[in-house]
């Protein structure tokens, strides 16, 4: 049992507090006070002139599987030998000792989604993954959270330099909706068997249960884009199959926001602290945040790590609101709401009673670049601490 005491504690809720106490009990919020309160018997965290909030959430990144220290050992983030891959799964790949997990825990992120790579048109099964715990699969939180597919011109140069669909951007869409029907034969021979006993069972196929999680509901597909021509692409087959959609990186999202708004389609945004190093990134804009929202887009923000170290999740943020946004949306985006588009709100996101006890102390706003992670818990239990920490004067 835990009292964090104290601090100004942002619940990214409505509540906030100037001086107000946090307890975790079981792993878990317990309640949030006003004031200073230390129950007898509990560990007292005392956090006075200091930050209290829920851990960041990195809504996309290749943590663990796209190393950066091990630039080939450590690459597992794509398999380019085939462009229909949607039964890999990221957490398959995850090496729990990359050292960004610590980058991670010094940023204040407890909570990543990691994806595959966006080479393959399918490229696999993302995973929603807690930072730090004593085992890799005590880490997981869901997985799949969203099957990753890919359109523009990463396929293209990958597939196109090996004489192979897809080189153009029709054989992209083909290729994906090609791949959806297949699933849906899969899914209708399966359930004529089972429900009506006519046919022959299908043989088991992984790929095609991987897609019918996706064409069932289940989770979401999401696809990476940056031109606003391929993020309508993949808005026009979502449509047609009646896909739930997440659109990745969405860089030209203020060209066609109308339409993002009208179908409600969320969005992860970023990576936002990039240059423009490739030509889908011409039009790259700090303004387009503040676009979304002002057209209701809900949208979270990511690093897509290691394209930007993660450690800088929060500095992204406060580089949406120099472009016009305001402050307390560009913290939803990397708490809250990037729960919510997860459909991990219920667990994670904010300080609320009987949420993850996944907390944040930080010696100032996460906007200032001066401002440091002091303390970290997930789930109740003490993940990170500056005053153990050998490096923390050198990051």
């Amino acid at each position: 049992m835990i009292a964090i005491t104290g601090g100004h504690v942002v619940t990214m809720t409505d509540i906030e507090y100037q001086v107000g106490t946090v307890l975790i009990k079981n792993g878990k919020v317990d309640r949030v006070l006003e004031g200073i309160v230390e129950p007898p018997g509990w560990e007292i965290v005392d956090a006075r002139g200091m930050m209290v909030m829920p851990g960041f959430i990195d809504a996309h990144c290749h943590l663990g599987i796209v190393e950066e220290v091990y630039q080939y050992e450590g690459d597992d983030g794509n398999e380019i030998t085939d462009p229909v891959t949607p039964h890999l799964r990221s957490i398959d790949a995850v090496n729990p000792d990359d050292i960004g997990f610590q980058d991670a825990l010094r940023g204040g992120v407890t909570t990543v989604v990691i994806a595959p790579g966006s080479a393959n048109i399918f490229g696999g099964e993302m995973t929603a993954l807690k930072t730090w715990g004593r085992s890799l699969d005590e880490r997981i939180i869901k997985s799949p959270i969203g099957l990753k597919a890919a359109l523009g011109e990463n396929p293209k140069r990958v597939y196109g330099s090996q004489k192979k669909m897809p080189i153009t951007r029709m054989a992209s869409a083909g290729i994906l909706r090609e791949t959806l029907i297949k699933a849906s034969e899969y899914l209708r021979k399966s359930k004529e068997f089972k429900q009506e006993g006519t046919g022959t069972v299908p043989d088991r196929d992984l790929k095609m249960e991987a897609v019918a999680r996706v064409l069932n509901r289940e989770i979401p597909i999401r696809i990476h884009a940056h031109r606003a021509d391929d993020i309508m692409t993949g808005l026009r087959i979502a449509q047609e199959f009646n896909l739930k959609v997440v659109v990745e990186h969405c860089t030209e999202g203020s060209k066609i926001v109308e339409e993002l708004a009208k179908n409600k389609i969320p969005v992860v945004l970023g990576p936002i602290i990039i240059n423009r190093a490739k030509v889908e990134l011409k039009d790259i804009s700090l303004n387009t945040a503040r676009i979304l929202s002002e057209h209701g887009v809900e949208f979270a923000i990511m690093t897509d790590h290691p394209v930007v170290p993660i450690q800088y999740l929060a500095i992204s943020a406060g580089l949406t609101v120099r472009g016009g946004l305001e402050e307390d949306k560009a913290l939803k985006a990397i708490t809250l709401t990037a729960a919510r588009i997860l459909g991990l709100d219920y667990q994670i996101g904010s300080i609320e009673p009987g949420k993850d006890g996944d907390i944040i102390i930080l010696d100032g706003h996460p906007f200032d670049v001066r401002s440091k992670v002091v303390k970290v818990f997930i789930s109740g239990d003490t993940a990170y601490d500056s005053k153990a920490d050998s490096r923390t004067k050198n990051t």
